[in-house]
């Protein structure tokens, strides 16, 4: 069992638009309504810098800087996770475009962004962190997947680790046969046990069921954004209250979490 600390926490989905307002609608869910996601502009980025980065670079470094700023963490000294199931979709139907016309012109800004570990690079030449960093991706399970790799880190280096989640809708055709709701991303920053924080163990078991979560809207989110698997976590860290969950890994196996009551 590997036992860690939630420190900081962001979040950015539908009718989420950030985790210190978010907060109260997932610990009263009557009172949160689904709404499309509004990526705001990062401002930890350049103006041209902004331009250039998709919607999964924004994302995940608007979510990345609630959590760095609700830990008090300086963003320069914190190895990351990158996880998403997507990437940058809309970026890869372009270049899927642009490789099936006859020129087959690959622009040099849309082949930069093409790699798994983009957010990652954005986020840590903008912190100017020298810090590892691992960008992973596991289906629907991406998640779990790299909380489990954070938390590990975390552990393994006995110092805080940045994880950052998120998955972004495909455009067309790719959407027919890899249909995502919306826009979903979140950050935890996470600490080895003893200081500050929400307690967080995780132990690896075979297959079982994930935990729901009890509203049918969050649910559908839940089931149908790989990112959205954490609600459920995020609802119980939200409530402040002790909580046994399970969530969904990769095929044979799931990840339970242990979550201590706030103090």
């Amino acid at each position: 069992m590997i036992d860690i600390a939630v420190l900081g926490i962001g979040v950015l989905g539908p009718g989420l638009a950030n985790w210190a307002g978010g907060q109260a609608l997932l610990r009263e869910t009557s009172t949160w309504q689904r709404q499309p996601t509004l990526v705001p502009p990062p401002d930890r980025l350049p103006a041209t810098e902004r331009r250039r980065a998709g919607t999964v670079v924004k994302a995940s470094i608007v979510v990345a800087d609630q959590a760095v700023a609700a830990a008090g963490a300086d963003a320069s000294r914190l190895a990351t996770v990158f996880t998403s199931s997507t990437g940058d979709p809309a970026n890869c139907h372009l270049l899927c475009e642009a490789l099936a016309a006859p020129a087959r012109l690959v622009s040099p800004t849309r082949f930069t962004n093409s790699v798994h570990n983009a957010a990652a690079g954005y986020w840590h030449i903008a912190t100017r962190s020298q810090l590892p960093s691992t960008s992973l991706a596991a289906f629907d399970a991406s998640f779990a997947a790299g909380l489990l790799e954070a938390a590990a880190q975390c552990l393994s280096a006995r110092s805080p680790v940045l994880l950052v989640a998120c998955d972004v809708p495909y455009p067309e055709p790719l959407h027919s046969v890899r249909p995502l709701a919306d826009v979903f991303a979140l950050a935890l920053v996470l600490a080895p046990p003893g200081g500050a924080g929400r307690r967080l163990r995780l132990e690896v078991l075979a297959d079982a069921a994930a935990t729901p979560c009890s509203d049918a809207g969050l649910e559908d989110l839940r089931r149908t954004i790989p990112a959205a698997r954490a609600l459920p976590l995020l609802q119980a860290l939200a409530r402040g209250d002790a909580a046994a969950l399970v969530l969904e890994g990769l095929p044979g196996l799931a990840l339970r979490l242990q979550l201590d009551a706030a103090v």
